[in-house]
């Protein structure tokens, strides 16, 4: 028996970092960014929780973080795609980071976290708003 987690966000990245990397794939110059993106599209997912979240990715979806939110010292977040998706990296306790790419709704995920931190911690002041 599991303990009860109310789910936020369970999916993959934003599809039109995708799309805009498969344009840009046309060109060969672009073929990196092309493949980075067609992986991220293919095996990347996000389980952001009341309790935890979760990043699974790497090659075929083999590897798996989770982060407690008492952990969370510092949040930053960047939007990419006119502001469509975002990216975000979580600074841990250890001073590891974890980075989210492509993060749907990345504003609104943004302030989920920085609820569920301070609910955790309420003297947490590590954000920094890009």
């Amino acid at each position: 028996m599991g303990i009860k987690e109310d789910v936020y966000y369970e999916g993959g990245p934003h599809i039109g970092d995708l799309i805009i990397n498969v344009l840009i794939g046309l060109t060969v110059v672009g073929l990196p960014l092309t493949v980075g993106a067609i992986v991220r599209a293919l095996w990347l997912r996000y389980r952001i929780t009341d309790r935890r979240v979760t990043v699974t990715g790497g090659w075929r979806g083999r590897d798996r973080t989770d982060v407690i939110y008492s952990e969370i010292v510092k949040v930053v977040k960047v939007p990419r795609g006119i502001g469509m998706w975002g990216d975000m990296v979580l600074t841990l306790r250890n001073g590891s980071r974890l980075e989210m790419r492509a993060v749907p709704k990345f504003r609104e995920t943004y302030d989920y976290i920085l609820e569920r931190i301070a609910a955790k911690n309420p003297n947490f002041t590590g954000t920094v708003n890009n």
